[in-house]
């Protein structure tokens, strides 16, 4: 009779443990083909043509500014970020100002997980002036981009500094590495 219960309640539990693993499963794959369809639904939106005959076409299009503007929408989606929509303005800034269009999104994520930790109004998602008790405010997310990319340009890259370790140096200078590191992390997966 013990071995019988013993018997049943494994069986029980590993049914259950089955259950939750294969449902989690179904769940995320479902999530991810949600996620699939509204990205596609933005990429038929940024080609301005049907999708359907155009699909591998529009991937290797020689137009990279869409395939930049893709890459960010995907990447803030992901995390949910207040960015998403200012996609498209940030790669216009960034050929504007001759940056690489990761580096604002990749500051951004370090900074403050893509604008989720941010001071209250503030749109600004960079550190951009914060130090000590100062807080730099922006009336919105496209002028705190303009600023970030011009500040960039004109106090960083104009000035050799183009890697993100010699960005860290000024920008952040008693960082010991890491936010280097995320830097560098970020703009890998936006690569």
């Amino acid at each position: 009779m013990t071995k019988k219960i013993v018997f049943l309640s494994v069986f029980f539990v590993l049914f259950i443990v089955i259950n939750i693993s294969v449902s989690t499963r179904i769940y995320a794959n479902t999530a991810r083909s949600r996620s699939i369809t509204l990205i596609l639904q933005e990429f038929d939106q940024l080609s301005g043509e049907g999708f359907e005959n155009q699909e591998l076409e529009f991937f290797f299009d020689s137009n990279i500014k869409d395939r930049r503007i893709a890459i960010l929408k995907a990447f803030f989606r992901r995390h949910e970020s207040p960015l998403y929509d200012h996609a498209d303005f940030i790669v216009k800034v960034s050929d504007a100002y001759e940056l690489d269009f990761r580096l604002i999104p990749a500051i951004a994520m370090q900074e403050s997980t893509a604008c989720k930790f941010i001071p209250n109004n503030s749109h600004n998602c960079w550190g951009w002036g914060i130090y000590g008790n100062k807080l730099k405010r922006f009336n919105s997310y496209s002028e705190a981009i303009e600023t970030v990319a011009k500040g960039l340009k004109a106090n960083y890259i104009d000035k050799g500094l183009t890697t993100p370790e010699a960005i860290m140096a000024k920008y952040t200078p008693n960082s010991n590495g890491s936010w280097a590191r995320g830097v560098t992390n970020v703009l890998g997966v936006l690569e």
